[in-house]
């Protein structure tokens, strides 16, 4: 029976933390002994059960503006065989999560690292994570974007789809022109164009 379990641990973390995650997750109160007793004879020794946690904060140390620290724990995940497109993903994720607006080249170079990835793969592929991982630890940060995009969703989710304001709204018949659909419009407008009830907000907040 462990013999199965190990088997089916392999098969389900397939070399990725989340996979790992997964089957943790996943265990419930079925053979759980059994199965969790596999992780650490199939994968404890390649990753050490502190692997999961390395992946799963690896963008912290970016946040920090740590390369050094960015570069060892790469290394470990490198090491350990992770799926460098799931690394390079990451890296686009917070290139516009976390830098944003303060250096907006970052989300330019950290597709690009998707894309060498893709391209070179493993061995060499590394290197161009490490490009990467590096760039994105010494950026400047600025989650503004991120955060509005948040504000405007939860908006969105305690109101409904509230009115459009006409004069933004198109007027293709003469019903919807003596209703005052597009009346105003202007291309270059300073005036608050949200719906009426969030008139007011503001999502985006440089800092």
């Amino acid at each position: 029976m462990e013999d199965v379990a190990r088997d089916y641990v392999d098969d389900a973390v397939a070399g990725t933390a989340y996979g790992l995650l997964g089957v943790v997750n996943g265990v419930g109160d079925f053979a759980s002994s059994i199965v969790v007793g596999a992780l650490w004879t199939a994968i404890g020794p390649k990753w050490g059960f502190a692997y999961a946690a390395i992946v799963n904060r690896s963008r912290n140390l970016q946040r920090a503006s740590n390369p050094d620290a960015a570069l060892y724990y790469l290394a470990r995940m490198v090491g350990a065989g992770e799926d460098p497109k799931f690394i390079a993903r990451r890296m686009v994720i917070f290139a516009s999560e976390d830098i944003g607006m303060a250096q907006p080249t970052a989300l330019v170079v950290a597709n690009e690292v998707l894309r060498a990835v893709e391209t070179i793969g493993y061995p060499e592929c590394a290197i161009n994570l490490a490009h990467g991982a590096v760039y994105l630890a010494t950026a400047r940060k600025d989650r503004a974007a991120y955060n509005g995009l948040r504000a405007a969703q939860a908006d969105v989710r305690q109101h409904g789809n509230l009115p459009i304001p006409l004069n933004l709204r198109n007027a293709p018949t003469r019903l919807m022109k003596e209703l005052g659909y597009g009346k105003g419009y202007q291309k270059y407008s300073r005036e608050d164009l949200l719906p009426e009830r969030l008139r007011g907000r503001r999502y985006y907040k440089p800092e």
